[in-house]
């Protein structure tokens, strides 16, 4: 499904980016997916960016916060996940053995989110809509397609469990076992550990690109790098690119769907 109207609780529903210099963030991805800007002034300063595609939201890129940058952290893609109420999932974060770095708060007429960290450590939001319902087109060319908890600790799916409800499921990949995340009969995300070395543990953004290799080459040629080079799997051809402020990624041209 292209477009959305609303998502199930435990379903991811937003990206954005938090990086050191928004403006030329959003060059990069405008050239790379064809992203088109409605910048929206941010109260502490700054614009929250939405990108737009065919009139549509499909993720942000925002400014680091003055602790962020202070901090040194580096340029990141944020996961959201649904929630039917922020507060009751909040409040049980602690007990699932997360921690609640941001406790909930209105985002004007937005919507209502909060900001975990899972035991391992992978920082998430957690988002109650209200006007923003989050990604309104996904799953095509120039949106988010996947979105994946890169873990080194299998256990902490359970949290998520605790929390939101979602349940896991198994798929081979050829190369091993992959864990899903599913929302009722919905595969919604996946979960696996790193693959290279020193990545810390985090939920990983997948978005969707008609070529996968003539996005590569778009990639280095404004200014970005290629991690991992274009390579086949059963779901689809994918690469994994940072860009030139240091944000990591991944895009994939998705594989035929058999009828």
């Amino acid at each position: 499904m292209s477009t959305r109207t609303s998502y199930a609780q435990g379903t991811p529903n937003w990206v954005d980016l938090q990086t050191t210099d928004p403006q030329a963030a959003k060059a990069f991805y405008a050239g790379l997916f064809g992203w088109e800007f409605d910048d929206q002034p941010m109260p502490q300063g700054g614009a929250y960016s939405m990108a737009m595609l065919r009139g549509e939201p499909v993720a942000a890129i925002a400014p680091q916060s003055p602790e962020m940058k202070a901090a040194g952290a580096p340029s990141a893609w944020n996961t959201y996940l649904a929630v039917d109420s922020v507060d009751d999932a909040a409040a049980r974060v602690e007990k699932a053995g997360g921690q609640l770095a941001m406790a909930p708060f209105d985002v004007m007429d937005a919507g209502r989110m909060a900001f975990v960290i899972d035991p391992s450590g992978a920082p998430v939001a957690l988002w109650q809509a209200s006007q923003h319902i989050g990604a309104r087109l996904v799953n095509e060319p120039g949106t988010v397609t996947w979105n994946e908890l890169i873990t080194t600790d299998p256990e902490a799916a359970s949290f998520y469990a605790d929390v939101l409800g979602m349940t896991t499921s198994t798929m081979d990949m050829g190369t091993g076992e992959y864990t899903l995340f599913n929302v009722g009969d919905d595969m919604v995300g996946g979960s696996t550990p790193p693959q290279m070395p020193g990545v810390p543990n985090h939920w990983h953004v997948y978005f969707a690109v008609a070529d996968a290799d003539a996005t590569a080459a778009k990639v280095t040629a404004q200014g970005g790098s290629i991690l991992a080079e274009p390579f086949d799997t059963p779901v689809g051809r994918i690469a994994v690119a940072r860009d030139p402020q240091g944000a990591v990624f991944s895009f994939m041209t998705p594989a035929p769907q058999s009828s």
